[in-house]
């Protein structure tokens, strides 16, 4: 990126948010981390805020806050949950609580930064969403709102297209975060056959995702917008297996 940028990324205190924060900073862009955490390590190109993004008013007055401290020039949607249940046990309480996560807060936090994005005529909004958005397996509220959130990004890419400001979404399979290991027992028998049903035969890395995402945010990415990358190894063309 030619010039200093501020990414807004939510959940950036861990995982694949917080690998894309390093990254950025590290290329000597401006990081706004908000997540139920701030990140445990600290730098002068970072800005950390807390909140819980399940709540609506909590998420409406951070967004504000950051609104008013910041000139956001990209958000990424990062902060997730996956809630699994088989179907006899799912509840519909998550559902709405997933809804809040996955579609409400990034909503909010978008109105905030939008004026300055529209002023600027320059905005980068990535999604992080799931290969399970295609379904899978314990994932009825998870898949259903990671699905909501490739409808609603291409509703957005739409209507910002003519206003310098791209939507897309980055869908990853597998990878190894905590989110991960919080379903899959890490270093589990379960774990070692999950990587081998991967068609390129591992799974995938924070930095896989990340690198994915800084393609979406570069300046010249300006062309592509209201797109679905899957950084999953394969598995949206073949699924994961028993």
């Amino acid at each position: 990126m030619s010039e200093i940028r501020t990414t807004l990324i939510t959940g950036g205190n861990s995982g694949i948010g917080e690998a894309l924060a390093r990254k950025l900073v590290e290329k000597g862009q401006r990081v706004v981390s908000v997540g139920l955490e701030k990140p445990d390590w600290t730098h002068d190109l970072l800005a950390a805020y807390r909140a819980d993004l399940t709540d609506i008013a909590e998420t409406r007055a951070i967004a504000q806050e950051i609104g008013r401290n910041h000139a956001i020039d990209c958000l990424v949607h990062n902060a997730g949950v996956i809630l699994p249940n088989l179907l006899p046990d799912a509840k519909p309480e998550d559902i709405l609580m997933l809804a809040q996560l996955h579609l409400g807060a990034p909503m909010l936090l978008t109105q905030a930064a939008l004026e300055g994005m529209l002023s600027r005529r320059f905005g980068r909004i990535v999604f992080v969403s799931s290969r399970a958005a295609m379904g899978a397996v314990t994932r009825s509220a998870y898949s259903a709102t990671k699905a909501g959130v490739h409808g609603m990004a291409r509703t957005w890419a739409l209507e910002l297209a003519a206003s310098g400001i791209t939507v897309n979404v980055v869908a990853p399979g597998p990878i190894l975060t905590d989110n991960f290991w919080g379903v899959i027992p890490k270093g589990s028998e379960q774990q070692a056959r999950m990587a081998r049903n991967v068609p390129v035969g591992r799974l995938g890395s924070r930095e896989d995702v990340a690198h994915a995402i800084t393609f979406f945010l570069d300046e010249r990415s300006d062309f592509v917008t209201g797109q679905v990358l899957y950084v999953c190894g394969g598995t949206s063309l073949v699924g994961l297996g028993p």
